[in-house]
């Protein structure tokens, strides 16, 4: 039996304890994620960004299955594993990567409170569950907040681009967590990132060589790093500790450490890019926060 199949009540609280640090450091590492990503952009362009770090992972994800001496994936399981590359190997990446050359990272994060609403819708989609009424109320509610503060802030044209395309990723990001979810009771978490990733190979490289810009790699450090950032540890090893802490400490528990996710990156953002954090951009990412909040509390 997988650790993802096994009952959250049935280990030892030193395990669930080690579940929540485990997810603590996915959720740490992935708040870097779009900070990096703005760095990247700003020298290289987004399909270059998106191509290279998915063939980078893919690689990596590749040497790790053979050391562990994976076994394939079955043909059932296969559909699933395109959705979950299609979701956050190409989906997520790509519109992000585009929406941050039109908005700051610092904004763009606002959309990340959105990321568990987004992942449960499709996991109800999924799963066909039924949860209670009051769930969709606080799904509108957070809609809402969105769709006003993007209208408010985004009359320029170019951010209203880059609010639509961030909430296009937040799609995107959702359905591939839910269907790596779904499929990591069966194969385990890394393994589903992993496959995913190698699955996505014989088209990332080709993209890669193709957009690869004259002397990028001359580029300056910091761009070099951020993008060494996002290949290695956004695309990998972030799912590695996540998927684990879901595992050990349960999903729908753990899974909740992704609502200080764009808390951790307005840090981030502050530090590394020098951007300014506008007040109302905080009450609205602490509002989101508190309606996805309750709508994962009615969520079972």
């Amino acid at each position: 039996m997988s650790p993802a199949s096994q009952s959250t009540a049935a280990l030892p609280e030193a395990a669930v304890r080690s579940g929540w640090l485990y997810g603590f450091i996915g959720v740490l590492i992935f708040s870097g994620s779009l900070p990096a990503t703005r760095i990247a952009v700003l020298q290289l362009d987004p399909l270059f960004v998106t191509f290279v770090r998915a063939a980078a992972a893919g690689l990596l994800g590749l040497g790790l299955l053979i050391a562990m001496s994976e076994r394939r994936p079955s043909r059932t399981d296969l559909g699933g594993l395109l959705v979950v590359a299609a979701g956050v190997v190409v989906g997520f990446p790509l519109f992000s990567a585009i929406a941050l050359r039109h908005i700051t990272s610092a904004r763009g994060l606002v959309y990340l409170g959105l990321l568990p609403l987004s992942t449960a819708v499709f996991g109800v989609l999924r799963a066909r569950e039924r949860p209670k009424p009051a769930l969709w109320v606080f799904a509108l509610v957070g809609a809402g907040i969105e769709v006003g503060y993007a209208l408010a802030h985004g009359a320029g044209g170019s951010s209203s681009l880059g609010d639509a395309l961030m909430l296009a990723a937040i799609i995107a990001a959702g359905l591939g967590y839910a269907e790596g979810a779904h499929l990591s009771r069966r194969m385990g978490g890394w393994q589903v990132i992993s496959w995913a990733l190698v699955l996505s190979l014989p088209v990332m490289i080709p993209l890669a060589v193709v957009c690869s810009p004259p002397g990028w790699l001359n580029s300056d450090g910091r761009t070099l790093m951020a993008l060494a950032y996002v290949s290695l540890f956004s695309m990998l090893i972030g799912f590695i500790f996540w998927y684990r802490g879901l595992a050990l400490g349960g999903i729908a528990a753990v899974g909740q450490l992704q609502l200080v996710q764009p808390f951790l990156g307005f840090i981030w953002s502050a530090w590394l890019l020098r951007e300014h954090i506008e007040p109302a951009l905080l009450v609205v990412c602490a509002a989101v926060l508190l309606c996805v909040a309750g709508a994962r509390r009615f969520a079972r």
